[in-house]
């Protein structure tokens, strides 16, 4: 799956690269539901045990060193007991079908922005399982998803659905529809997609373990005591933190514009859709506002809400709109003032990087070696993301914080009586001491 803001440098571990046997078996799959728009397949869950999709699917939820679920078992743990002899007894669980997924533990992480937001840890056994129904039943979902849709999908990203609005208002689809649906992911309805998710899976054990993870209670713990939520009496929602969930979540986003397609609303309101998960624009040319109406009335009917105070038409020739990090519209040209469209990161995405890196340089312990390389993996992290578009501007302002704030941690740190802008220069920072420079913002 794609970050919208990569924080990490991305390194390719060739472990964690498909082996061959899976990849034939996803290479079938595929190839069987693009052709055959109507079959449905009866004998998918004998595949999820396998012994190799099991281990790689290990391997796949190892990497993203996960904390935890409600048992308190970790990686470190299983692989001190006998990681062979685990894969083993999961892969009996799986075949003798007395496999079932424990709650899901809720807790409450920071958001960039100031806040809180909750996450939910599946257990390690749930994630591993629920890694290896994916590897089986992506390909068969891929296929039936639009070209539209750009998130959590392979060889596609964030950038890519970045580029396709820009492209789109190039193209003089300047009149937008900047669109927001309410709790998407926790008010899917579970009999509309089970619904759809069976026009294509016949195989009933591997539809009761998909109906198994969205009826998984949500466990919370607090200091008065522990409170459990959802279960079977759950209808709505795809599971908390799973590794499902955004694929389940793309298969019910995918008859929204499904029936975008094949109502020809495209050719009715003069428009482009672009879909990243729950988060889509529309782009038209000049029949946004019925665009708009159109897509409100088709949401109820999937039983979903665009939530109407986030939710603008907007003309991108004269204001911009943000999306996924991005701001689009109306830009100028610094020498000359000229207008053009263009992409820029927004000014959301600054704040919230320029927050980052004053709280990486806050006062703590720990070596400046240490303090530096995690600086950079951020600044990197973010440039590898935001290396799309007018980059001018925004590199500069980040350039210049850095710059400002590595010089306040280093004039402390050392106890230099002045505010040691002779002492930390901007190329004693980033040519000698090793901060990240970011370039090429031409």
């Amino acid at each position: 799956m794609n970050a919208l803001v990569v924080e990490k440098e991305q390194v390719i571990d060739v472990s964690l690269a498909t082996p061959p046997a899976i990849r034939s078996l996803q290479r079938k799959l595929y190839c069987k539901a693009k052709a055959e728009p109507q079959f449905r397949f009866y004998q998918l869950y004998d595949k999820i045990w396998r012994s190799d999709i099991l281990a790689h699917a290990w391997q796949l939820s190892r990497a993203n060193h996960g904390k935890p679920g409600v048992d308190g078992v970790t990686f470190e743990q299983i692989e001190k007991d006998g990681l062979g002899d685990w894969l083993s007894g999961l892969q009996e669980e799986l075949r003798a079908k007395r496999y079932h997924p424990q709650a899901v533990l809720r807790v409450m992480i920071s958001k960039q922005g100031g806040g809180e937001r909750p996450l939910g840890l599946p257990t390690i056994k749930d994630r591993v399982v629920q890694t290896a129904a994916k590897l089986v039943l992506e390909p068969i979902f891929e296929a039936d998803l639009q070209d539209c849709a750009y998130g959590y999908r392979p060889q596609r990203s964030a950038i890519d659905a970045v580029k396709a609005v820009h492209q789109g208002l190039i193209e003089g689809y300047t009149q937008v529809v900047d669109a927001d649906l309410s709790k998407f992911f926790d008010t899917i309805p579970h009999d509309d997609l089970m619904r759809s998710l069976a026009l294509r899976i016949v195989d009933k054990e591997v539809l009761r373990l998909l109906k198994s993870w969205l009826k998984t209670p949500v466990q919370t713990d607090t200091p008065k005591g522990r409170t459990l939520t959802g279960g079977k009496s759950a209808k709505l929602g795809t599971p908390q933190g799973g590794v499902i969930s955004p694929l389940l979540a793309n298969r019910y986003m995918n008859r929204f514009l499904r029936y975008w397609e094949q109502s020809k609303a495209g050719e009715r309101f003069r428009a482009k859709i672009v879909n990243y998960a729950d988060d889509f624009v529309i782009l038209s040319k000049g029949r946004a506002d019925q665009a708009l109406q159109w897509t409100g009335q088709v949401m109820q009917k999937l039983e979903l809400q665009i939530n109407e105070t986030k939710t603008s038409v907007r003309n991108a020739r004269v204001e911009q709109f943000d999306f996924l990090g991005y701001s689009f519209g109306l830009h100028y040209v610094k020498t000359d003032g000229k207008p053009y469209l263009g992409a820029s990161a927004s000014a959301k995405s600054l704040k919230r990087l320029k927050a980052k890196v004053s709280d990486i340089l806050r006062p703590r312990t720990g070596t400046w070696e240490e303090t530096r390389d995690k600086l950079n993996r951020t600044l990197k992290g973010w440039q590898a993301y935001f290396h799309y578009g007018s980059k001018r501007k925004s590199y500069r302002a980040v350039n210049a914080h850095v710059r400002q704030t590595v010089r306040g941690f280093l004039q402390r740190r050392h106890k230099v009586p002045s505010r040691g802008t002779h002492q930390y220069t901007h190329v004693e920072i980033f040519n000698h001491l090793g901060v990240h420079e970011l370039k090429g913002a031409r």
